[in-house]
């Protein structure tokens, strides 16, 4: 292996070996080692958790029977952590029954390799989820970066799989819940959206109003850990009439009709908001509907909704 790669994984690479016969330790950490990978061992589930949770390693290799807290048990509490939770777990075990290997899945394990462990395999499956592991840490971190409010919802259950600091921000402003649970009502949009898109239609918007700050949702597909995107990004008046102005060219106050449009008031109420007649908010709808090519409301609202939600 060429030196410059050794010395990347031992940066970045980190897989943790759990197993209470130390001649297993031994002879994987030596295996990973001599392959460039940085490996922190435990003998037990209990260190295997507290050593999970300070080091966050890439992937963890799991030995399924322990005395104590077996790896089933080990898997089902790091997936229940958020801070562990996406970390791909790969069991070893001697048990090739479907019942364990069924187990070993339904307890989060992300793979499985049976014992006698054979070196070039493991090395082969930890490659594969480090890789995975990799391009998923990456994503996350980008979206940081970026401050995009993004959740990922596991289409399975239901779970919040992980979130960025955003979008536990915006969460936790307009739902009220545990901060690592799904809120029921965006559970219950995403199962609408889940419907539509299966359907052939567009998802609808999640819209919810806490004064005048409101909060949309828009609905992403499947990814291949079959997880649900979902992508928050919360507005004011201010921010959607600016919105509207710049996409479609309109003056401040042309802006201003149709983004009242869009929230459902009626001429009379557009007049008695910015202080006009309806008739003269009738002759701004008209500048309108020629500067976005429609003929009602309806179709300027609609166009002028789809083109917020994606601003």
């Amino acid at each position: 292996m060429p030196p410059d790669t050794t010395i990347e994984r031992a940066i970045s690479d980190i897989v943790l070996i759990v197993d209470d016969i130390p001649e297993n330790l031994s002879f994987l950490h030596d295996a990973l080692d001599e392959s460039g990978y940085t490996v922190l061992v435990a003998t037990n589930g209990e260190s295997a958790l507290q050593r999970a949770r300070q080091s966050l390693p890439d992937v963890i290799l799991l030995d399924a029977l322990m005395p104590g807290i077996d790896g089933f048990e080990v898997a089902r509490r790091l997936k229940a952590d958020f801070a562990t939770q996406h970390i791909p777990i790969v069991f070893m075990t001697g048990l090739t029954e479907t019942e364990h290997v069924v187990a070993a899945f339904a307890a989060g394990g992300a793979d499985y390799v049976t014992k006698p462990i054979r070196p070039a395999e493991v090395l082969a499956r930890i490659a594969a989820h480090m890789q995975n592991a990799r391009q998923m840490k990456q994503a996350r971190s980008a979206l940081d970066a970026f401050g995009q409010a993004t959740v990922a919802v596991r289409a399975a259950d239901g779970k919040l799989v992980w979130q960025t600091p955003l979008s536990r921000k915006l969460l936790k402003d307009y739902f009220t819940c545990g901060e690592e649970e799904t809120p029921p009502r965006l559970l219950a949009w995403i199962a609408e959206a889940e419907t539509a898109r299966r359907n052939g239609r567009e998802p609808p918007a999640l819209l919810l109003a806490d004064g005048s700050r409101r909060l949309l949702a828009s609905f992403h597909d499947q990814t291949g850990d079959q997880e649900w995107l979902v992508v928050l990004r919360e507005e004011n008046d201010a921010s959607a009439i600016e919105s509207l102005i710049a996409a479609f060219r309109l003056t401040q106050r042309e802006a201003e009709v149709l983004y009242w449009v869009t929230l459902g008031k009626t001429s009379k109420d557009i007049g008695e908001i910015l202080g006009s007649s309806p008739r003269t908010v009738n002759k701004h709808l008209e500048h309108v509907f020629e500067k976005l090519g429609v003929e009602t409301r309806t179709a300027a609202a609609n166009l002028a909704l789809g083109r917020m939600r994606g601003a």
